[in-house]
């Protein structure tokens, strides 16, 4: 435009005077008006970016939209990744820092120290006042066995919370970067000094009173823990109860109806976790497609006998509601050197749920939560569900209204109704069963 008669700016988009604008065809819009213009403009495209279909029945959808846009832009650190600048992990791990990592702070109800277990860092929390035997509780934290730490205000809140209501000591192990079965084994030591005379003395722990929980990942490695040491004699203390929260315990069969159901629901994508499978099993990233499409678990696998895919057959180990419409994926040839290539896809160690009978039959009383929008819900079904089978007292405790993480995000300004419950439910359980 150029500068027309007492000092406004004409152009083909009409005319700016000193209090406001005159459009083309002659409507008068105060700079107000323009304000509010450009804040609905960039509402309707933050709207954009937050809006996610979601089915009808999860708990508050808009919240769940908003925690998944946040996850979304925390992902874009594939581009770096891409890129080569650093590690995807390395740089989300980064940012949660940034948001979520708080120093070892206690308060007039908790004492909260970090400090080690069998040479792994951990953080504990000791209720302070109480009985003199306090209940004890080990927690294995979720993030993919690579994403997060002890250190982060979700799960530090979590624990002080099991710690006080509780009157339980907590101790809490941080992850360390490694693959399988490095993880695997700094838990199993983490959790055989936790049952140390020494250490049960140390926290004043009542040895009859203690736990191995644990959510996602971190589910899986309490699983995995509670199978190895309730067949260890060497020991002078035994978990009275395992508490596994959406557990994943399985990589052959990405086709369950639960991956089906809720393959786009967040914050648990099924790609997403095909990816982080193959992270924490150190296999070639380009095996993504193929863990995808079950050509891992085809029947021309000479590595998976009839028995280990039994241990796995959701048509026989879930109900009917569970199963609804969908039907298994499974391929007569696909690709057959998988398993030779990435063995502890078939471990019982990193997928507890091949475990056989006799061994799930040692393991403590179990809690197994699960959730109905969540690609790991039918890993815990399935666990629950052959645990009984076993023998094993269970109590499954499913949330028609859940999503994975609900329960560790229930402290967060987007926490949930199903994430506050979930978590009471959970903290109940505790202190009625052990």
């Amino acid at each position: 435009g150029h500068l027309g008669p007492l000092g406004r700016v004409t152009g083909s988009l009409g005319v700016l005077g000193p209090h406001g604008w005159i459009d083309p065809a002659g409507r008068y819009k105060s700079a107000a008006m323009r304000l509010r213009l450009a804040g609905a403009v960039l509402l309707s495209a933050a709207a954009y970016y937050v809006y996610l279909p979601l089915p009808s029945g999860v708990s508050e959808p808009w919240k769940l939209m908003l925690l998944d846009a946040l996850f979304r832009s925390f992902m874009q650190s594939d581009v770096a990744h891409a890129l080569g600048v650093c590690h995807r992990v390395h740089l989300l791990n980064q940012v949660v820092s940034w948001v979520e990592v708080i120093e070892a702070r206690s308060c007039p109800a908790v004492l909260v120290t970090d400090s080690a277990l069998g040479g792994v860092p951990t953080r504990v929390f000791q209720p302070k006042g109480g009985k003199k035997l306090k209940r004890g509780v080990i927690y294995f934290h979720g993030g993919g066995w690579a994403l997060g730490s002890g250190r982060m205000r979700s799960y530090d809140r979590l624990c002080r919370k099991m710690a006080e209501d509780l009157d339980a000591v907590v101790i809490y192990r941080l992850a360390p970067e490694a693959v399988f079965p490095d993880q695997y084994h700094d838990a199993l030591a983490a959790s055989r000094a936790f049952l140390s005379a020494q250490v049960l003395e140390r926290y004043s722990i009542d040895p009859g009173r203690v736990c191995v929980s644990g959510d996602s990942a971190g589910g899986n490695l309490a699983a995995a823990v509670a199978q190895e040491l309730s067949s260890d004699d060497s020991l002078s203390a035994r978990f009275k109860a395992q508490a596994l929260i959406y557990p994943v315990l399985q990589a052959l069969d990405f086709y369950t109806p639960s991956y089906q159901q809720n393959q786009a629901v967040p914050i648990l994508y099924r790609p997403v976790m095909a990816r982080f499978w193959l992270q924490y099993l150190g296999a070639d990233a380009s095996l993504e497609p193929l863990l995808l499409a079950n050509n891992h678990s085809s029947l021309d696998q000479p590595a998976i006998g009839a028995d280990t895919r039994s241990r796995l057959d959701w048509t026989s180990l879930l109900s009917g509601e569970r199963k609804k419409h969908f039907r298994p994926v499974l391929k007569e040839t696909g690709s057959p050197g998988v398993v030779g290539e990435v063995p502890a896809l078939v471990d019982v160690r990193a997928a507890p749920l091949l475990a056989e009978q006799g061994v799930l039959g040692k393991t403590p009383k179990a809690y197994v939560m699960t959730c109905e929008f969540d690609v790991l819900r039918d890993d815990g079904l399935m666990y629950a569900k052959r645990l009984q089978d076993a023998g094993v007292t269970v109590t499954s405790d499913h949330y028609d209204d859940g999503f994975h993480g609900c329960m560790v995000f229930a402290f967060l300004p987007m926490m949930s109704s199903v994430g506050q419950r979930s978590m009471n439910n959970f903290i109940h359980w505790l202190d009625q069963n052990l």
